[in-house]
């Protein structure tokens, strides 16, 4: 986990305003792995339709709106298991339910330390119809910023290929009502459905945590599309 303290040494020539640091601490100065969060951890269902209320962010989403499975995911950008997630499975399921109408899909944020949710606001900051090719880059990039001696210089350059200025960055960093969002978003996946790890999927209710692989989706989503 890449706390604070490493995050401000890292951010090199990328000059962060107070007003940035405040905003990506939280409202009391912690990372969100660090909130402590209690939740229904046991919980393995949850009530569909509570999940799909809105919450602190408005949920960016793909696939048809009437689709008759809904996949909800909660992960955290420095998440190692999520970017192996959409690095093999995501692929499949796009092409194979996403895009042909059978699935729903929703990403919401559950950052883990301070530089995953740096990596989301900026995905959030991207502008209409970026937010998932944001997050697809974050992913296949991970191991080029999120674990590096200078994360914050790193995403500033991965900012700027999507043609955001470095003022448009530090602006989107200073952003402490994105910031407090998605902390509450994130609470509000602990304490509402039980999300206590990342990735966690509810796949039309169901909690299934851990990376599912392309077989494993295939085996949850068969019975749900009535298909073998």
């Amino acid at each position: 986990m890449i706390d604070r303290r490493r995050f401000l040494e890292g951010t090199g020539t990328v000059l962060l305003t107070a007003a940035a640091l405040l905003a990506l601490s939280g409202p009391r100065g912690l990372g969100l792995g660090e909130l402590g969060f209690v939740g229904q951890a046991d919980a393995q269902t949850v009530d569909a339709a509570k999940l799909l209320q809105a919450g602190p962010l408005p949920d960016q989403w793909l696939g048809k709106e009437d689709a008759p499975v809904t996949i909800v995911e909660y992960a955290s950008m420095t998440c190692g298991h999520c970017a192996h997630f959409h690095a093999t499975t995501w692929p499949v399921l796009k092409e194979k339910y996403i895009d042909t109408g059978k699935v729903r899909f929703v990403l919401r944020e559950f950052p883990l330390d301070i530089v995953a949710k740096a990596a989301f606001m900026l995905a959030r900051c991207s502008g209409e119809g970026k937010y998932y090719p944001m997050v697809d880059t974050l992913f296949s990039n991970q191991k080029n910023w999120a674990f590096t001696n200078n994360p914050a210089q790193a995403l500033l350059a991965i900012a700027k290929q999507s043609g955001m200025t470095e003022q448009q960055f530090n602006t989107c960093l200073s952003d402490a009502k994105l910031a407090g969002e998605i902390d509450q978003s994130a609470k509000r996946g602990a304490d509402d459905f039980g999300v206590d790890s990342t990735p966690t999927f509810f796949i039309n209710g169901k909690k299934v945590p851990g990376a599912i692989s392309p077989e494993e989706l295939d085996k949850e989503l068969a019975p749900l599309l009535g298909s073998n």
